[in-house]
């Protein structure tokens, strides 16, 4: 059977894979597999937007749904609101997350307000690609209403989950930058009401992303980097395009990079209380170091955002995430959270006195290195295969794709989950040691498709 979820949702060009057609038919599938009752709906401001949500709000009611449109908000807000209803059974957010502007997705939301497991996707695509959807009879046909509370209660959940006082005390002038998605109507009414002085670049919902390419990296953040440095802010914070993804610009204006933002979210999640933290096998090893030292333990997963939230909700663990930015707090809810993952980030400065470069600077120091190489996708389980005979005999982790252990770093080799490649990570001690283990990577790959 075809696959059609993807490892966050289902994506497509528009126009192309992702249509009206697709949006109808996934609407329907999923109110099949609901079996009725009431659903939310949300969505980015993708220009496409509109048109794939009524379709899909289409799908939901002519299987018997009631659809619960909560509008333009972030992701995690719309997760928020399913997690908290108590009789939602799940939610559809038309979201492309950091795709390019001509992308855009479908992504089922479960009635604990998380990314569908596995096994309820495979459900779906089976009701689908079988053509097996329910149709409600006339009278039993689904109804749909707006609700406009979702940002409200989003943002006092926040608020109540942070040290609210002490960010105050601080009063930090912070630059956002939402790249013109799903965080305009939250990130920047936050941070002012948590006490910041709130300068803004990109913060109007725009489809056609005027400001910035939706992905919060370094390459597409020159603007806020350099407000930050000029207006000696505290902090620079960005969103991919449904906000559930932060990344930050520390004081000097430098980017920082994300498995470092992630020990020290960890870090700050472990002291004191010990606890389980939970990332992928593609985090650097400085999460694990800080983690230990704090007294907590970490766990490592195969890379994706879900995997993760599913890992933490099952081991109960204190704190999770990737090094792209998603971060999961499970004292608020058990999915990525941008809006979250910056009040944190402020309460952490207020409460450790000192800038986010000193604290970065005073981390366990890795050099990382990734290179990605060209697979089709037919040959990548026998790529898998040849790299897996050529590790033989060295200290392998498994858990994805094939991970090398040495003494003095680490290389990964894995196939992407969302395009026809295979990405290597390496990290060590020193720069050169992380080049050698990288191209000691893509000689596997290159080997195991028969190239010299």
């Amino acid at each position: 059977m075809t696959r059609l979820f993807g490892t966050n949702g289902i994506r497509g060009v528009v126009g192309e894979a992702m249509n009206a057609d697709l949006a109808v038919k996934v609407g329907r599938a999923i109110g099949t597999f609901f079996e009725g009752g009431p659903v939310g709906l949300a969505r980015d401001p993708r220009l496409s937007g509109p048109m794939l949500a009524r379709a899909a709000a289409s799908g939901l009611m002519s299987a018997g749904c009631d659809v619960i449109d909560l509008g333009m908000v972030p992701t995690p807000c719309a997760q928020y609101f399913v997690a908290k209803s108590g009789h939602l059974k799940g939610a559809i957010v038309v979201t492309a997350s950091h795709n390019p502007r001509e992308f855009n997705g479908l992504k089922a939301i479960d009635a604990h307000g998380m990314e569908m497991r596995r096994e309820d996707e495979e459900s779906i695509e089976a009701i689908l690609f079988e053509d097996r959807f329910h149709a409600a009879a006339w009278s039993d046909v689904g109804s749909s209403r707006v609700d406009d509370t979702a940002i409200p209660r989003y943002m006092e959940a926040i608020e109540a989950k942070v040290d609210a006082e002490a960010i105050r005390k601080r009063n930090p002038m912070v630059v956002v930058d939402p790249g013109n998605g799903a965080g305009c109507v939250v990130t920047p009414y936050l941070l002012r009401s948590l006490g910041c002085r709130v300068l803004s670049l990109n913060a109007q919902p725009d489809g056609a992303f005027p400001g910035r390419l939706p992905e919060p990296t370094p390459d597409h953040l020159g603007d806020l980097m350099r407000v930050v440095s000029e207006v000696h802010a505290d902090l620079g914070i960005a969103h991919d395009g449904d906000a559930d993804r932060a990344t930050f610009v520390d004081d000097k204006g430098a980017f920082v990079v994300g498995d470092k933002a992630l020990a020290l979210l960890a870090r700050a999640a472990v002291k004191g209380r010990g606890g389980t933290v939970v990332t992928p096998v593609s985090t650097s090893s400085v999460v694990e170091d800080v983690v230990r030292a704090s007294g907590g333990k970490l766990i490592r997963t195969r890379v994706g955002s879900p995997i993760v939230a599913r890992a933490m909700f099952e081991s109960g663990a204190v704190f999770g995430g990737e090094e792209n930015g998603g971060v999961i707090f499970p004292e608020h809810q058990f999915c990525r959270d941008g809006a979250m993952s910056a009040a944190k980030m402020l309460e952490l400065l207020a409460h450790e006195g000192k800038s986010l470069s000193a604290l970065v600077a005073a981390l366990p120091q890795y050099h990382i290195k990734k290179a990605n190489v060209d697979v089709p996708v037919e040959r990548r389980e026998a790529v898998l295969a040849a790299i897996v005979e050529l590790a033989k005999g060295r200290k392998v982790d498994s858990t994805d794709g094939v991970k090398i252990l040495e003494s003095d770093g680490a290389v990964l080799v894995r196939p992407s989950g969302t395009e026809p490649i295979f990405r290597v990570y390496a990290e060590a001690k020193t720069p050169a040691r992380a080049d050698a283990l990288a191209e000691e990577g893509v000689s596997w790959i290159k080997k195991a498709l028969g190239h010299r």
